[in-house]
């Protein structure tokens, strides 16, 4: 039990620091997670003679007319379970993994597309480099979705869940992006979906060998990568690309092409001489769901304006229903 109280502890502190407030839960979990504190506080107690307080985890009521939600806050705690990554080395990640090989030069095999594309998912899973920077029991990821797509998502760069099953966007976000493009009136193997980067950024382990946390990749690591997406772009040829997020955009666009992501987004660009949208990632939507109903409406909407822009552009039906979704009521 006290394992799992300090995995949450440290989950709620990544989540605090990536700037969400509030966390909502049912009541039965709150249940479980007082009596869960009451056992490990009495354990604490006898051990040193402090309660579980000091570990920093904080149960609040969230000040609403729900009964069925309360809000769970993270304080700074002295106890230092599993050692999070220190800022310096959030900031100097390089000082961690080492400094990239130049980008790898390749051809891709001849054939048919589906042919093609196994090739090149051979060569991205086998690629040294990138296995090289992959966590024991973990994957190098790839991307998924029809060859013959029209339209191609591209993220930043695969996260705690995409590494355990080798596929993009297969956690909560994209399980979001999943709906949206379901939203759109396509399946998820309709489209294709892939990252500008094959591993997970590495940040340094904790004491039980775990990473907590994400980090966006350094511009090495996505130039190391980019030939790959590029190669994964010339075998599918998708009519449009969607960028997801800020980091994806400047990987594709330029680091210092823009500052703010409203600079760009909700406008046509290009990239390997096809026309790219920007537009948030859906990690960023799910943030704003945690905040308030209005924030996560409003961006929901911001974003679903852009995928009728796509959806315009690649000759899609769009219903009034559709152009609907998200509107003020």
């Amino acid at each position: 039990m006290r394992n799992a109280l300090h995995v949450l502890t440290d989950e709620l502190k990544r989540l605090k620091a990536s700037g969400v407030k509030t966390v909502h839960v049912p009541d039965e979990t709150l249940a479980a997670l007082r009596r869960a504190m009451r056992t490990e506080s009495g354990e604490r107690r006898a051990e040193s003679g402090k309660p579980i307080a000091e570990s920093g985890l904080r149960i609040a009521d969230s000040g609403t007319s729900e009964p069925t939600t309360a809000v769970i806050a993270a304080q700074p705690s002295p106890v230092s379970w599993s050692p999070l990554p220190t800022k310096s080395e959030i900031q100097n990640p390089k000082s961690k993994i080492g400094k990239l090989p130049p980008p790898p030069v390749f051809a891709l095999p001849e054939g048919d597309k589906a042919t093609r594309w196994a090739g090149l998912r051979d060569r991205v899973l086998g690629d040294p480099v990138c296995c090289a920077h992959v966590r024991p029991g973990k994957k190098v990821v790839f991307g998924v979705g029809s060859v013959d797509a029209q339209i191609m998502f591209v993220g930043e760069a695969p996260g705690a869940d995409e590494e355990v099953q080798g596929e993009p966007f297969v956690g909560p976000a994209g399980q979001l992006l999943t709906r949206m493009i379901q939203a759109m009136g396509l399946q998820r193997q309709q489209v294709y979906i892939g990252n500008i980067m094959n591993w997970r950024p590495e940040l340094p382990s904790g004491a039980d060998g775990r990473q907590y946390g994400n980090r966006e990749p350094t511009e090495e690591e996505m130039t190391y990568c980019l030939p790959y997406l590029r190669a994964q772009i010339d075998v599918v040829a998708p009519t449009i690309l969607v960028a997801l997020g800020s980091t994806a955009s400047k990987g594709l666009l330029g680091m210092r092409a823009f500052k703010t992501l409203g600079e760009v987004r909700g406008r046509w660009h290009e990239y390997c001489g096809r026309p790219l949208m920007v537009t948030y990632h859906p990690s960023y939507l799910l943030r704003k769901e945690a905040e308030s109903k209005l924030g996560e409406r409003r961006a929901k909407r911001a974003a679903w304006e852009d995928f009728l822009l796509v959806m315009q552009r690649a000759g899609l039906s769009i219903s009034d229903k559709q152009r609907g979704y998200f509107l003020d009521k």
